[in-house]
Formats: structure tokens, C-alpha cells, sequence
């Protein structure tokens, strides 16, 4: 598996990953121009399309540091982007993984990246909001009340939400 930053051409392929959650009202929608904008903000996962399709499956994937033109046929496993609240707070957002490449470590490789990137700028804390738990008290996120969370966030994210105010996320933080 590799890690890249996307560029523009990625969008499309994105949306298609995360349309089924956004419908589902997992994942907010972001438009394209959003998407565009925020660019700098994501990281992919990606593999080699042969090694997905053999037999036997492989039951984990294995980060590789190389880039993406070492992949013949690269296939994008899902994403990710870490956003900046402020100098001391950052937030893991629009985590998906495409149903095919789950449970192969794609989430846990792209959150470690997004800690990676959040400690190298400086960043003491990592917020995200989830319905899933485990995955992210596996890596020591711990739960906070959402009371915590930022007025910001608040404001500009979650009340774009269906489920806003009544919401069934849960709030997790770590410390980097």
C-alpha cells in the first residue's frame, strides 16, 4: 500500500468512494469545488490492482514508501484529510474506505499518516468524529464529551448535518 497527497484528477474517483456514505449520512458532502479547495488536506491510500485480485487475499496490506508510479495499476483503497482548527488542534475528517479494501489496515495506515503530518506541524491534539469507536481507541484515541469540541467545527461542519443537533457520533481525541 502507498500513501500519496491526491491531485485534482483524484476527485471524481473520491466522490464515487464516498458517495455510499454521504448517502447513508455517514460522511458529509463535500462538492467539488470543496474537494478542490481543500486538496492539500487529503491523503490516498492506494495498492496494485493484481495484488488485490489474487488469490490468496492478502488478510493485511503493507505501507510501502515509494511512489505512485511504482504501481502499474493503482487502485485507490480510500482517504482521508486532516484539517487545522487552530495552532494546537487538528481533526481527522471524511475517513473511508472502499468496501473491497476493508479490514486490510487501509483506516489505521491513513490515520497514522494524518498523526504523522499533525505532529510534524506542530499539532498537540487530533479530534475526530466517528461512529467507529474501536478503530480509533485501537490507536489510543480516547473519548471526550462533545462539549469540548470547538465552536468552529461546530458551526461550519456539523450543522451542514441531517442528523445535526441530534447527533450519534462520538467525539475521540488524542494527544501527539
Amino acid at each position: 500500500m502507498i500513501i500519496t497527497r491526491p491531485v485534482l484528477s483524484d476527485i471524481e474517483t473520491m466522490r464515487e468512494i464516498v458517495r455510499p456514505e454521504v448517502e447513508r449520512g455517514i460522511i458529509l458532502e463535500r462538492s467539488i469545488d470543496v474537494m478542490a479547495n481543500m486538496i492539500r488536506s487529503y491523503r490516498i491510500a492506494w495498492e496494485e490492482k493484481s495484488l488485490l485480485e489474487s488469490t490468496p487475499k492478502p488478510k493485511k496490506l503493507t505501507l510501502e514508501n515509494k511512489p505512485l508510479s511504482a504501481l502499474k495499476n493503482p487502485v485507490m483503497l480510500g482517504f482521508c484529510a486532516l484539517h487545522l482548527h487552530s495552532i494546537t488542534l487538528a481533526e481527522i475528517r471524511s475517513l473511508i474506505v472502499a468496501p473491497f479494501a476493508q479490514r486490510l489496515g487501509v483506516a489505521s495506515a491513513l490515520i497514522t499518516d494524518c498523526q504523522r503530518e499533525g505532529k510534524m506541524l506542530g499539532v498537540k491534539e487530533i479530534l475526530v468524529l466517528t461512529y467507529k469507536r474501536a478503530l480509533f481507541e485501537k490507536l489510543n484515541f480516547i473519548e471526550i464529551s462533545k462539549d469540548k469540541i470547538p465552536n468552529q467545527k461546530i458551526w461550519a461542519d456539523c450543522i451542514l448535518c441531517k442528523h445535526f443537533p441530534l447527533c450519534e457520533e462520538i467525539a475521540l481525541i488524542k494527544e501527539i
